[in-house]
């Protein structure tokens, strides 16, 4: 604690040194998220139709019925005639004979159908049409890990959820220590902690074809040093981790050689949030110093977070140094009752 105070008075300290106050919060609360982007980015929930789009990469079988003698469309003694392994091509087209390109990129299958009789009346008034579809890749999303049954699975319909694919995938590993969702959809990343799926129906978000779902656990952690209940590397258990909640976490102080004005959260930034305004840090490495002797320092420890990869340092009192140096004379000399007393 004294080298950070003597650093803090030099002309050209090395690191920088704050003292954490309650009036201070609002300005600390704007200098750069450090280690991630300071909260967890996720999509909204939406509703679709029942049943899905037609997508490029998919294949489209069609029956066509016709009663009618001599048709076009079916041959001699038939009532119908099968088009089977019509892919959808990138421009959302499939080739109909007597129509030519048909566009059915978008629509729903029975909207497709339709459309493709409505085209087929005009040859044969009399002529039916049955379309099946069969999801290509781009109607599949991909539950790659975290899961049980991992794989590829096809897209039942637009209204296929995030938390029904987890179910098909056999639910969240239990061994997983506070599980994240992660979402890859195209050239963009969200993620969720799972607790908050599981407890917000708003985040239950809508799959589409070719998303990609991983469930990982949360790797942000900090350190613990010093005269806490424990040294170690925690992990986050939950979004957002205040200086008082990580205390909380290692077992609180220890009563006997935590030095209460100095506890300390030690933090590395990046060279490119260095600045001299106050909205930042102007040294890479930062010192934050709280005093819990008083209201002001345990209220300004209740709301300052913690940040992936801090270390937590709570220093010794003088006095427990200097009962340590006595306690070795004493040992020295057989007079350990003396000077404890």
């Amino acid at each position: 604690m004294s080298e950070v105070v003597k650093e803090k008075e030099s002309d050209r300290p090395t690191f920088q040194v704050v003292d954490v106050t309650r009036d201070r919060l609002p300005t600390l609360a704007k200098w750069p998220a450090n280690g991630w982007h300071g909260h967890y980015h996720w999509l909204s929930a939406s509703r679709g139709p029942a049943s899905n789009l037609i997508r490029s990469g998919d294949t489209v079988d069609l029956i066509i019925w016709d009663s009618e003698e001599n048709s076009l469309l079916t041959g001699s003694g038939q009532k119908s005639t099968e088009m089977r392994g019509l892919k959808v091509s990138s421009s959302g087209k499939i080739f109909v004979p007597y129509l030519d390109e048909v566009s059915v990129r978008g629509q729903t299958p029975n909207d497709a159908r339709r459309s493709i009789q409505q085209r087929l009346t005009q040859i044969s008034p009399s002529a039916q049409v049955q379309l099946l579809l069969t999801e290509g890749q781009q109607n599949s999303v991909d539950l790659v890990t975290g899961v049980p049954k991992p794989g590829s699975y096809p897209l039942q319909s637009r209204n296929t959820s995030i938390l029904s694919l987890i179910s098909l995938g056999g639910g969240i590993d239990t061994k997983l220590r506070n599980p994240l969702v992660r979402l890859i959809r195209g050239s963009k990343t969200y993620e969720v902690r799972a607790d908050d799926l599981f407890a917000n129906q708003s985040k239950n978000i809508l799959l589409s074809g070719g998303d990609k779902v991983m469930v990982r656990e949360d790797d942000r952690y900090f350190t613990a040093l010093g005269a806490t209940g424990s040294e170690q590397i925690v992990y986050f258990d939950k979004e957002h981790i205040t200086t008082l909640e990580a205390l909380s976490m290692l077992g609180g102080l220890n009563d006997n050689t935590a030095n209460l004005k100095g506890v300390l959260i030690l933090r590395e930034y990046p060279a490119k949030a260095i600045s001299l305004d106050e909205e930042h840090p102007n040294q890479q490495q930062v010192v934050f110093a709280f005093d819990l002797t008083n209201a002001d320092g345990l209220f300004a420890a209740r709301s300052f977070e913690i940040q992936p990869k801090d270390t937590v340092l709570a220093t010794e009192s003088a006095i427990n140094g200097a009962r340590k140096v006595f306690a070795l004379i004493g040992s020295a000399f057989g007079l350990v009752n003396t000077v404890s007393n």
